[in-house]
C-alpha cells in the first residue's frame, strides 16, 4: 500500500500539507465511518467548475449547450472511471472486508467517486488553482473537441438541455436515503423542479446512478403531463 500510495503522489504531482485528507479520499465507507462522501460532494462541484472553465477557454465559438453536453461526457462515470483506472487508485482504495471481497476495488462507481473526493482533498489543501492544476493534468491525455457533443447525452443532460431551453432553473438533486449494507448500497435520491412543482425519485448502486434514475424518471413524468 505504501508503494502505492507513493506512486499515487507522484501521478498528483500534489504535495499534501494534510495527509489526513489524501488518506480520508481514498477510504471505503465499509472501512471506516471517516470515509469519502463528503469529499465526493465537494470534489464534485470543483470537478464540474474545473471542467467548466477549461472548455470556456478552449472552444470559445460553442454554445452554452454545446458546452454542457461536452461537459456532461468529460464527467460520466465511464470517463471518471478511466482516469481513476490510469491513476492506479484501485491499488490505494481502503475498503472494509466484504466490500473489498465483492471486488470493491474495480467497481466503476466507486473508482468514479474516490477520483472526485481526491479532486475535494486536493481543493481542500490547496485551493482551486492547485485542483484545476490537477483536473488539466487528469484530462491532458483526453481528446476535448466540439464531436464529443454528440455523443453520451444521458438524462441529468438531456433534462438541463430541456429546462435550459426554457429558461427554467436547473433541477436540485438530493439524497433521501442510503439503503443496504455497507458494500451493498443503494441510494434513493430525490430531483426536484419547482418551477414545474415536480418531484420523481430513483434508486441506483451509487449517487451518480440514482441522480440519473430520477433524472430518467422526471423527464418521463414531463412527457406524460404533455409539458412542452
Amino acid at each position: 500500500m505504501t508503494d502505492a500510495l507513493d506512486l499515487l503522489a507522484q501521478r498528483l504531482q500534489h504535495r499534501f500539507a494534510d495527509t489526513k485528507l489524501l488518506q480520508t479520499a481514498l477510504t471505503h465507507r465499509s472501512f471506516s465511518a471517516d470515509h469519502y462522501e463528503r469529499l465526493e460532494f465537494l470534489g464534485d462541484a470543483v470537478l464540474d467548475l474545473s471542467i467548466s472553465a477549461m472548455l470556456y477557454e478552449r472552444l470559445q465559438d460553442q454554445t452554452e449547450g454545446d458546452l454542457s453536453r461536452i461537459r456532461a461526457n468529460l464527467v460520466r462515470q465511464e470517463t471518471l472511471y478511466q482516469l481513476a483506472l490510469d491513476l492506479g487508485l484501485s491499488q490505494c482504495l481502503r475498503l472494509g472486508e466484504g466490500e473489498s471481497r465483492s471486488g470493491g476495488n474495480k467497481r466503476p462507481s466507486i473508482l468514479a467517486d474516490v477520483l472526485e473526493a481526491l479532486i475535494g482533498a486536493v481543493y481542500l489543501d490547496g485551493g482551486f488553482d492547485a485542483a484545476l492544476a490537477l483536473v488539466k493534468r487528469l484530462y491532458q491525455n483526453v481528446d476535448i473537441n466540439p464531436q464529443m457533443q454528440a455523443a453520451g447525452k444521458d438524462a441529468k443532460t438531456e433534462l438541463q438541455e430541456w429546462l435550459q431551453g426554457r429558461k427554467m432553473k436547473l433541477p436540485v438533486y438530493s439524497v433521501v436515503a442510503v439503503l443496504g449494507a455497507a458494500h451493498q448500497q443503494s441510494f434513493d435520491v430525490e430531483c426536484r423542479v419547482d418551477e414545474l412543482r415536480c418531484a420523481q425519485r430513483g434508486l441506483g448502486g451509487s449517487r451518480r446512478a440514482a441522480e440519473q434514475a430520477a433524472a430518467a424518471a422526471m423527464l418521463e413524468q414531463i412527457k406524460a403531463k404533455g409539458i412542452t
